[in-house]
Protein backbone atom coordinates (compact mmCIF):
# COMPACT_ATOMS: atom_id res chain seq x y z
CA UNK A 1 0.00 0.00 0.00
CA UNK A 2 2.29 2.40 -1.23
CA UNK A 3 -0.27 5.01 -2.69
CA UNK A 4 -2.45 5.38 0.21
CA UNK A 5 -4.49 8.68 0.57
CA UNK A 6 -6.78 8.28 2.52
CA UNK A 7 -8.57 5.83 5.45
CA UNK A 8 -11.85 6.06 6.90
CA UNK A 9 -13.81 4.34 10.01
CA UNK A 10 -17.76 3.78 9.17
CA UNK A 11 -19.74 2.81 11.91
CA UNK A 12 -22.97 0.97 10.46
CA UNK A 13 -24.99 -1.52 12.53
CA UNK A 14 -23.26 -4.56 11.41
CA UNK A 15 -19.68 -2.95 13.16
CA UNK A 16 -17.32 -0.55 12.38
CA UNK A 17 -15.75 -1.08 8.62
CA UNK A 18 -12.40 0.59 8.04
CA UNK A 19 -12.58 1.65 3.86
CA UNK A 20 -9.25 2.47 2.55
CA UNK A 21 -8.22 4.21 -0.65
CA UNK A 22 -5.01 4.49 -2.34
CA UNK A 23 -4.18 6.58 -5.94
CA UNK A 24 -1.32 6.51 -8.20
CA UNK A 25 -1.41 9.82 -9.49
CA UNK A 26 1.51 8.89 -11.72
CA UNK A 27 0.53 5.18 -12.37
CA UNK A 28 -3.57 5.96 -12.27
CA UNK A 29 -4.33 3.37 -10.08
CA UNK A 30 -7.10 3.44 -7.77
CA UNK A 31 -7.57 0.84 -5.03
CA UNK A 32 -10.62 0.55 -2.64
CA UNK A 33 -10.01 -1.64 0.20
CA UNK A 34 -12.75 -2.73 2.89
CA UNK A 35 -11.93 -4.39 6.08
CA UNK A 36 -8.52 -5.14 4.52
CA UNK A 37 -9.87 -6.95 1.85
CA UNK A 38 -9.82 -5.72 -1.73
CA UNK A 39 -13.41 -4.22 -3.63
CA UNK A 40 -12.22 -2.56 -6.44
CA UNK A 41 -8.44 -2.24 -8.00
CA UNK A 42 -8.39 -0.25 -11.73
CA UNK A 43 -4.99 0.29 -13.16
CA UNK A 44 -3.72 2.63 -15.64
CA UNK A 45 -6.63 5.06 -15.51
CA UNK A 46 -5.79 8.51 -17.34
CA UNK A 47 -8.40 10.40 -15.97
CA UNK A 48 -7.14 10.90 -12.34
CA UNK A 49 -10.45 12.66 -11.15
CA UNK A 50 -13.50 10.88 -10.93
CA UNK A 51 -15.76 8.59 -8.42
CA UNK A 52 -16.01 4.81 -6.94
CA UNK A 53 -18.52 3.06 -5.91
CA UNK A 54 -18.78 0.05 -4.10
CA UNK A 55 -20.64 -1.64 -0.66
CA UNK A 56 -20.03 -1.66 2.98
CA UNK A 57 -21.30 -3.97 5.87
CA UNK A 58 -23.38 -6.80 5.78
CA UNK A 59 -26.60 -4.76 4.37
CA UNK A 60 -24.57 -3.17 1.49
CA UNK A 61 -24.59 0.16 2.37
CA UNK A 62 -23.57 2.33 -0.83
CA UNK A 63 -20.19 3.87 -0.30
CA UNK A 64 -18.77 6.56 -2.73
CA UNK A 65 -15.22 7.78 -2.92
CA UNK A 66 -14.86 11.54 -4.61
CA UNK A 67 -11.84 11.96 -6.03
CA UNK A 68 -11.27 16.42 -6.86
CA UNK A 69 -8.57 18.11 -8.31
CA UNK A 70 -7.89 20.81 -5.69
CA UNK A 71 -4.39 22.34 -7.09
CA UNK A 72 -2.12 21.54 -9.59
CA UNK A 73 -1.05 17.93 -8.87
CA UNK A 74 -3.14 17.91 -5.27
CA UNK A 75 -6.10 16.36 -5.04
CA UNK A 76 -9.08 15.96 -2.34
CA UNK A 77 -10.91 12.96 -1.60
CA UNK A 78 -14.24 12.98 0.32
CA UNK A 79 -16.40 9.74 1.20
CA UNK A 80 -19.94 9.40 0.96
CA UNK A 81 -22.19 6.80 2.31
CA UNK A 82 -26.00 6.40 0.64
CA UNK A 83 -25.66 9.70 -1.15
CA UNK A 84 -24.22 11.76 2.47
CA UNK A 85 -21.01 13.00 2.99
CA UNK A 86 -19.65 10.90 5.73
CA UNK A 87 -20.38 14.07 8.55
CA UNK A 88 -24.13 14.02 7.57
CA UNK A 89 -24.65 10.41 7.62
CA UNK A 90 -22.66 10.08 10.99
CA UNK A 91 -25.11 13.06 12.47
CA UNK A 92 -28.18 11.68 11.12
CA UNK A 93 -26.95 7.96 12.15
CA UNK A 94 -26.73 9.57 15.88
CA UNK A 95 -30.77 10.42 15.60
CA UNK A 96 -31.78 6.38 14.16
CA UNK A 97 -29.59 4.50 16.15
CA UNK A 98 -28.71 3.61 19.93
CA UNK A 99 -25.42 1.82 20.16
CA UNK A 100 -24.17 0.21 23.50
CA UNK A 101 -20.65 -1.60 24.26
CA UNK A 102 -20.67 -3.92 26.98
CA UNK A 103 -17.96 -6.58 28.31
CA UNK A 104 -19.54 -9.79 28.76
CA UNK A 105 -17.53 -13.33 29.96
CA UNK A 106 -14.42 -11.86 29.17
CA UNK A 107 -16.06 -10.85 25.38
CA UNK A 108 -16.69 -6.82 23.69
CA UNK A 109 -20.28 -7.15 22.51
CA UNK A 110 -21.28 -4.09 20.45
CA UNK A 111 -25.50 -3.46 20.12
CA UNK A 112 -26.95 -1.44 17.86
CA UNK A 113 -30.74 -0.68 17.80
CA UNK A 114 -32.24 0.75 14.33
CA UNK A 115 -34.75 2.77 15.91
CA UNK A 116 -36.84 2.98 12.38
CA UNK A 117 -37.05 -0.56 12.26
CA UNK A 118 -36.77 -1.87 15.99
CA UNK A 119 -33.77 -4.50 14.86
CA UNK A 120 -30.95 -4.92 16.93
CA UNK A 121 -27.60 -6.17 16.07
CA UNK A 122 -25.11 -7.74 18.12
CA UNK A 123 -21.24 -8.12 16.55
CA UNK A 124 -22.60 -7.55 13.16
CA UNK A 125 -25.61 -10.46 13.49
CA UNK A 126 -29.17 -9.55 13.15
CA UNK A 127 -30.88 -10.70 16.38
CA UNK A 128 -33.35 -12.66 17.44
CA UNK A 129 -35.62 -10.88 19.25
CA UNK A 130 -39.49 -10.54 20.97
CA UNK A 131 -41.66 -7.54 21.86
CA UNK A 132 -43.12 -7.39 24.67
CA UNK A 133 -45.75 -4.32 26.10
CA UNK A 134 -44.78 -3.36 28.87
CA UNK A 135 -47.22 -0.92 31.21
CA UNK A 136 -44.55 2.35 30.66
CA UNK A 137 -43.20 1.31 26.75
CA UNK A 138 -42.21 -1.58 25.32
CA UNK A 139 -39.50 -4.07 25.53
CA UNK A 140 -37.26 -6.08 22.73
CA UNK A 141 -36.04 -8.89 24.19
CA UNK A 142 -33.12 -10.97 23.08
CA UNK A 143 -29.79 -12.98 24.13
CA UNK A 144 -26.76 -12.81 24.38
CA UNK A 145 -24.72 -15.96 25.24
CA UNK A 146 -26.62 -17.04 28.37
CA UNK A 147 -27.36 -13.77 29.07
CA UNK A 148 -31.17 -11.91 29.05
CA UNK A 149 -31.08 -9.05 27.38
CA UNK A 150 -34.16 -6.34 26.35
CA UNK A 151 -34.14 -2.82 25.46
CA UNK A 152 -36.87 -0.85 26.86
CA UNK A 153 -38.60 2.28 25.07
CA UNK A 154 -40.44 4.66 26.96
CA UNK A 155 -41.79 8.21 26.34
CA UNK A 156 -39.86 10.73 27.35
CA UNK A 157 -42.85 12.97 27.85
CA UNK A 158 -41.24 15.81 25.88
CA UNK A 159 -41.57 15.78 22.23
CA UNK A 160 -38.41 16.83 21.43
CA UNK A 161 -36.83 14.14 23.01
CA UNK A 162 -39.14 11.47 21.89
CA UNK A 163 -38.99 7.87 23.04
CA UNK A 164 -35.61 6.64 25.54
CA UNK A 165 -34.56 3.38 24.41
CA UNK A 166 -32.28 1.67 27.55
CA UNK A 167 -30.59 -1.52 27.23
CA UNK A 168 -30.87 -4.35 29.91
CA UNK A 169 -28.61 -6.80 30.82
CA UNK A 170 -28.45 -9.45 33.50
CA UNK A 171 -30.97 -6.44 35.24
CA UNK A 172 -28.38 -3.89 34.83
CA UNK A 173 -29.02 -0.61 32.98
CA UNK A 174 -25.63 -0.45 30.44
CA UNK A 175 -24.74 3.48 29.43
CA UNK A 176 -25.15 3.96 25.48
CA UNK A 177 -22.04 5.23 23.67
CA UNK A 178 -22.30 7.71 21.13
CA UNK A 179 -20.68 7.68 17.59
Amino acid sequence: MTDLVAVWDVALSDGVHKIEFEHGTTSGKRVVYVDGKEEIRKEWMFKLVGKETFCVGAAKTKATINIDAVSGFAYEYTLEINGKSLKKYMENRSKTTNTWVLHLDGEDFRVVLEKDTMDVWCNGQKMETAGEFVDDGTETHFSVGDHDCYIKAVSSGKRKEGIIHTLIVDNREIPEILE
